[in-house]
């Protein structure tokens, strides 16, 4: 997926490369790929930091297991050394040689030891429950990955809709503008033939003069959506794009309330990742507890050892090691008393969470049900100011309505463009946020 996003934006440069003045060709964006890009391992900030942290728990559980493993070492010493005995108390020691001084400093001399050591641990049922722990803490991080690509993708379409309905208010815009420079056309035209008044003309200027204003504002949203949607993605700020994908009416298949929420407390990936965090402080609890039942741990060397290389004997060394816990001070009550809070704090996570996913559902079923309605009402309020500014303009003409009726009609006109275009996007955000809720927001893009 990286090596097909940067193909595709180095298209637009080698297309111009032959016209170094040519501005770059703006690239071809779906919502679908929108998504694609900003879910990839090198798109969204957040999604490169959610697989570090898989990494990481991946790490963490190799120490884990590592514990379980058997512990080898080798080592090699070459020394020349002198002992001072009489720092060990061997000072008063009577020999029946008459003249003969026990001697204090020995050496120097030296010695030669090659080794191996193995260690290796039989029971040691904390450091099991650890690496059971570690084993659930992958797995919670690896839901985490996929709910922050839930999260992420809805970002993403988000701005894509912000996007294509800045790009829908530049369209509605220019037509503003069109039909403005329309009805000068007209009120100069009526003034032309006796008909009409200056400042018929000079309130159509005005309301030119407005619309091209709006224009300008719309313009500058547009890019400002555009920079905010690459920002989502992760992509170069520089890069043009044009959206393929247009603000429309796309309708849902019915789900009830109860539909909804069995699906989303089954495929809710931050729903699985909690109850993932939630099993691991159980497991990490119960090592804490393991920790005061003895462990039994076998260990064993053999190398050789002597003066020299060619003057050594082969020795070794082998046997088993049972530790019993008695006292600690009461550290490891204190850690296990820790240890059982952590898990009840995870139990209350998860049953928060289950209670938001429930009014995460139902705030969407509403949002969608209501967006419903305003493109129904939009689409027909649309319908209406488009004919109220047919027949004022017919009016106008037949000379029996001034031009004033035709500028009230013109701003209904425009307002009812304005609530359509909020009207879908509303809704398409609540089909968003519904997906969301429902725990398949990727698999909801077409």
């Amino acid at each position: 997926m990286k090596v097909a996003w940067i193909v595709l934006m180095a298209m637009p440069p080698l297309a111009c490369a032959a016209d170094p003045a040519a501005e770059p060709a703006p690239v071809d964006l779906s919502l679908k790929r929108a998504v694609e890009v900003a879910i990839s391992a090198q798109g969204n900030t957040n999604i490169q930091l959610s697989g570090e942290a898989l990494k990481q728990a991946q790490s963490r559980a190799l120490q884990a297991r590592a514990a379980l493993l058997p512990d080898l070492e080798g080592a090699f010493n070459d020394r020349s050394q002198t002992v001072n005995l009489a720092a060990e108390g061997l000072t008063s020691i009577h020999l029946p040689f008459p003249g003969f001084t026990f001697p204090s400093l020995v050496g120097p001399f030296s010695t030669v030891d090659a080794r191996l050591s193995v260690q290796q641990s039989v029971f040691d049922f904390a450091s099991i429950r650890r690496f059971q722990a570690s084993k659930v803490g992958v797995s919670a991080a690896t839901q985490e990955l996929d709910s922050t690509a839930e999260s992420v993708a809805a970002q993403v379409a988000r701005a894509y809709l912000a996007a294509g309905r800045a790009d829908a208010d530049v369209e509605t815009a220019n037509a503003n503008v069109t039909l403005s420079d329309a009805v000068l056309t007209q009120a100069e035209n009526q003034k032309k033939a006796g008909t009409g008044t200056g400042i018929e003309v000079t309130r159509a200027k005005v309301q030119l003069a407005n619309d091209r204003q709006h224009l300008l504002v719309a313009e500058n949203a547009r890019r400002s959506a555009h920079l905010e949607l690459l920002r989502a993605m992760g992509t170069p700020l520089s890069t043009e794009v044009r959206l393929t994908d247009k603000l429309g009416y796309v309708p849902i298949d019915a789900v009830t309330l109860e539909q909804a929420k069995a699906q989303a407390l089954q495929a809710r990936p931050d729903l699985k990742a909690q109850q993932q965090r939630e099993e691991n402080a159980r497991l990490s609890a119960s090592a804490v507890k393991m920790e005061r039942m003895p462990s039994l741990a076998a260990f064993g060397d053999y190398g050789s050892s002597g003066i020299s290389l060619d003057n050594n004997m082969p020795t070794r060394t082998y046997g088993i090691s049972l530790k019993v816990p008695i006292f600690d001070g009461g550290r490891r009550d204190a850690r296990r008393g820790e240890a059982a809070s952590l898990y009840r704090s995870e139990q209350v996570r998860t049953g928060d969470l289950k209670q938001q996913i429930e009014l995460d559902v139902r705030l969407s079923l509403d949002g969608l049900r209501s967006a419903e309605d305003q493109v129904k009402v939009a689409k027909e309020g649309l319908e209406l100011a488009d004919s109220e500014l047919t027949q004022a303009r017919r009016r106008y003409d037949a000379g029996v309505a001034n031009s004033l009726e035709v500028t009230d009609a013109q701003t209904r006109l425009e307002r009812a463009r304005d609530n359509e275009t909020q009207a879908l996007y509303n809704y398409n955000v609540a089909r968003i946020d519904l997906a969301q809720a429902m725990g398949n927001m990727r698999r909801s893009i077409p």
